[in-house]
């Protein structure tokens, strides 16, 4: 649980340099974690991997992306502002994600394993991508690319 225990220790930080900004964030992340333990909990304990609490943290940055555009429709560019700067800091937690080069790579490869041939072949190349690149590339471009590629 090294990335819980990042935040953790940035949280202290935050608080020692009065980072108000930041602290807000990585607290709503804490709560996030948190809640996401509670829920996991059997016979009162839970104890959440890294991968656990990165998709916690992956599922804070995709909501925070969606508000940026609806924001951004309803032209309040301010709100859209603040959701950036909170993304930022949400995303520095977040594994290094893919190029969309090793993407099409993999999801050619899943292509050519499962002989793939159209969009009705989706989701056995899905079914094989998404293992591959959970957690270091965001659902949405693969399922973009992926399309992409069977209808290519």
């Amino acid at each position: 649980m090294a990335t819980y225990q990042k935040i953790l220790d940035d949280i202290k930080t935050a608080m020692k340099q009065k980072e108000q900004h930041r602290l807000d964030v990585l607290r709503s992340l804490k709560s996030a974690i948190f809640e996401k333990e509670v829920s996991e909990r059997k016979d009162g304990k839970a104890e959440l991997s890294d991968e656990d609490v990165v998709n916690v943290i992956m599922k804070a940055a995709k909501q925070r992306k969606d508000s940026i555009q609806q924001y951004r429709e309803a032209g309040r560019d301010d709100l859209a502002d603040n959701e950036e700067k909170e993304l930022k800091i949400i995303e520095s937690y977040l594994p290094e994600m893919m190029s969309e080069d090793d993407i099409k790579q993999i999801v050619q490869e899943a292509i050519d394993s499962t002989g793939a041939s159209g969009p009705q072949d989706m989701g056995k190349v899905m079914g094989q991508v998404m293992p591959k690149v959970k957690g270091k590339a965001d659902g949405a471009q693969v399922n973009r690319i992926v399309k992409e590629l069977l209808n290519a």
